[in-house]
């Protein structure tokens, strides 16, 4: 059975929209060792990553400052690694372009000191020159996913989306390729699952956190504040698949308090994590998953 935590924070946030920090680490704190479920903060974060790990958090900034992963949200994580005993050299918080992390209220470094933050088209970096065809993939990587990192975080923002029903963990790494408009047909289904097993991605990727602080439950991709959510939580997770599941069972759950219909009724059910658990990546079913609700 997969375990899926969800953490919760009331007035997580603030009259600005940003996140309360001392508010924010007692929930990662409460999260991660909620999910490893044994000893202090920097020996789960040592049973998930290596001390020599280069770390990529891959956030999703495409929707702008108002459903983008905040800067305190994933700069909060990366701190919370390196006081793990991993180098801040070694950690990556990154996303498509360095005008999306710009937007969403980022400010970019590049340099050898510090926690980076950069996008695929920074200047050295770019998508790699060799396509990687894998089932119905066919797709040019990020460097940044390829070269740069050797374990992986995906750290989404929960959200509807008009064609796939929900984008969450999994298909997060749609921004760490060059091609994913190519990818929505048939909800996203299969795309989703099968660009997650690539290597590229399946053999790095080590944990899934979402980013439920503002659901978006209807409208999505982008920003409608009609029908965004403030849920004030985060979903941690080391089965992506869970994760995304119970995500969507969250995006239901506000879709329905709100009066809308389901998405399989609107034709838009997330079939691409049915296919994911006959993949093996993962679990789909709520009844195989233990979700374990924390508030702090």
């Amino acid at each position: 059975m997969s375990r899926v935590v969800v953490v919760k924070a009331k007035d997580i946030l603030s009259q600005t929209g940003e996140a309360k920090q001392r508010r924010l680490e007692s929930l990662y704190r409460t999260g991660l060792q909620t999910l490893i479920q044994g000893g202090n903060l920097k020996e789960c974060c040592l049973s998930i990553f290596d001390r020599k790990d280069r770390v990529g958090i891959k956030i999703n900034t495409i929707g702008g400052r108002k459903l983008s992963t905040l800067p305190d949200v994933s700069l909060c994580l990366a701190n919370l690694i390196s006081e793990a005993g991993l180098s801040q050299e070694n950690i990556i918080v990154w996303d498509r372009t360095n005008r999306e992390l710009n937007q969403a209220g980022y400010r970019l470094n590049l340099n050898h000191k510090g926690i980076k933050v950069f996008g695929t088209d920074a200047n050295g970096v770019d998508y790699e020159r060799d396509l990687i065809s894998y089932l119905n993939i066919g797709s040019l990587f990020s460097q940044i996913q390829s070269r740069y990192t050797s374990s992986s975080v995906s750290l989404a923002i929960l959200k509807d989306h008009g064609l796939a029903g929900i984008t969450a963990s999994m298909k997060n790494y749609f921004g760490a390729i060059h091609n994913p408009n190519k990818y929505h047909d048939t909800n996203c289904n299969p795309f989703v699952a099968e660009l997650f097993d690539t290597d590229l991605i399946k053999k790095k990727h080590r944990l899934s956190v979402i980013d439920a602080l503002i659901v978006q439950y209807h409208r999505g991709p982008s920003y409608h504040s009609k029908w965004a959510d403030e849920y004030e939580a985060l979903i941690f997770s080391l089965d992506p698949v869970a994760a995304d599941a119970v995500g969507w069972k969250i995006i239901e759950d506000l879709r329905s308090r709100n009066g809308l219909i389901s998405l399989k009724e609107e034709n838009r059910e997330p079939a691409y994590l049915q296919t994911a658990e006959k993949m093996g990546l993962g679990k789909a079913r709520l009844e195989e998953i233990q979700i374990i609700e924390k508030a702090v």
